[in-house]
């Protein structure tokens, strides 16, 4: 008996040797492609420079679903379709304006632009003693006495220490998203929310932010870093200082947009599906290049890289561009609805989403033995530097397809630390990405969306 175990456990290893061998030339192959013939970037152009900002809703919005379409016919995709999603419709309008007004009705403009979601200051702006809060403690102890009619500053900075800035990231935007209804409980006309960024700029970043309905709807606006801490020093010097804001947003009915879709069908098991996709809408205030143009372009070249190279997937591997992950996630859970009523076998998803910097591993969010088998490919990674494969996130679009399906989820996770420096603002542009770093996250997500294909989970 122990020399048939010996003999088991000998074949065994000389499979998983050879396999991981074989596994190993392929993702060679893979890398090799995307880092001298990939058009990633070049698709990235396109988008971010010929499109711009994407938000929901708009027409930019459309012709970046027209513009992806073609990108996915042209990587050499199986089949290619539009999926309707009916998305939300706010608008920024004219650009805001913002002025610090002290003691001696000295004017000072500052970057300001409105949060995502916000209602519109009256025609001729509001006007009003401004009072500075950094967490919602403070805000509660000052009350209703001493915030009724006022504007709420909120001066949260990113927490350095930090390492993840994801992390310093998830800590203040609570600011952002229910700052306004918090102040609004005690009686504040308007908010300003100092930009989530570590980055010390002009650069006001807008993002979404939620009204409690039980509440009154205030205006809210983000202020620029350098912004913040100007308007924290004049109000050091002068607690009766007072902010002007004009904020020119509205919010219409809903429009009928599209997800866009790509595939190529597996050669075994066809009827098992990989998804890989990032978000096509963006933030109207830049060109939506980190985020996340460079995850829909990074899904694209999987499909067209696996074309080239004349690679045939086990399973099904479909690319996604997601509508309305910003405002919404409306495209996201249209797709995991759709796939759910169809009754579609999901493997697994794979969303990049964190920017097109280089890449070093992928969170995880599935059962434990799920996630040992996955961490035994690890080796495969190592030579491309890609080696967490700790952490457990895996991303906004992909989340439905978890909560309606089970389906496990992987989130490419990169260099973070230039991230904030861009997200959601104007200077998140063509320019600010990294060629050779957006191909090494394609081909990273290209290497383990074949050995999903070939592996299963």
């Amino acid at each position: 008996m122990k020399k048939y175990l010996l003999s088991a456990t000998f074949f065994f290893c000389v499979f998983v040797s050879f396999a991981q061998t074989s596994d190993s030339a392929v993702i060679r192959k893979i890398y090799s492609e995307i880092l001298v013939n990939g058009n990633a970037y070049e698709w990235l152009r396109q988008l971010s420079v010929n499109v711009g900002g994407r938000l929901s809703g708009s027409q930019e919005a459309e012709k970046a679903v027209q513009v992806t379409e073609i990108m996915m016919r042209n990587s050499g995709a199986d089949s290619v379709w539009l999926q309707e999603v009916w998305v939300p419709h706010w608008v920024r309008g004219l650009k805001e304006s913002g002025k610090i007004i002290d003691a001696k009705k000295k004017a000072q403009d500052v970057p300001i632009c409105a949060l995502g979601g916000s209602v519109a200051t009256p025609a001729e702006g509001i006007t009003a003693t401004v009072i500075e809060v950094h967490n919602f403690d403070e805000l509660m102890k000052l009350g209703k006495e001493k915030i009724q009619g006022k504007i709420v500053f909120y001066n949260h900075p990113f927490d350095e220490t930090f390492i993840t800035t994801f992390e310093a990231y998830g800590e203040a935007a609570e600011y952002r998203w229910s700052g306004p209804s918090e102040a609004a409980r005690y009686g504040a006309i308007a908010t300003i929310c100092r930009s989530m960024t570590n980055a010390q700029d002009d650069f006001p970043h807008t993002g979404s932010m939620g009204y409690n309905d039980s509440l009154p709807k205030i205006p809210c606006a983000a202020i620029s870093t350098n912004g913040a801490d100007l308007l924290s020093r004049v109000l050091r010097a002068d607690a009766g200082t007072q902010f002007f804001m004009k904020l020119n947003c509205e919010k219409l009915d809903s429009v009928l947009s599209h997800n866009v879709i790509g595939e190529i069908r597996g050669s075994e098991h066809p009827e098992e599906i990989i998804v890989v996709g990032g978000h096509l809408d963006s933030w109207d205030t830049g060109k939506g290049a980190h985020d996340d143009g460079a995850g829909v372009v990074q899904s694209i070249e999987i499909l067209r890289t696996l074309k080239a190279l004349g690679i045939k997937p086990k399973r099904t591997i479909r690319a996604v561009a997601f509508m309305n992950e910003e405002n919404g996630n409306r495209g996201g859970r249209k797709y995991a609805e759709i796939a759910d009523n169809k009754k579609e076998k999901h493997v697994a998803a794979i969303e990049s989403d964190a920017g097109g910097f280089t890449p070093y591993g992928f969170g995880m969010e599935m059962p434990d033995e799920k996630r040992m088998l996955v961490k035994s490919w690890a080796p495969l990674f190592r030579p491309y530097l890609v080696w967490n494969f700790e952490d457990s996130h895996g991303g906004t679009d992909i989340g439905p397809l978890r909560d309606r399906m089970k389906v496990p989820l992987f989130g490419l996770e990169v260099d973070s630390q230039r991230y904030f420096d861009y997200h959601h603002a104007a200077s998140d542009t063509f320019d600010k990405v990294n060629k050779r770093e957006l191909h090494l996250g394609a081909a990273a997500m290209a290497a383990m969306a074949y050995l999903l294909s070939v592996h299963g989970l």
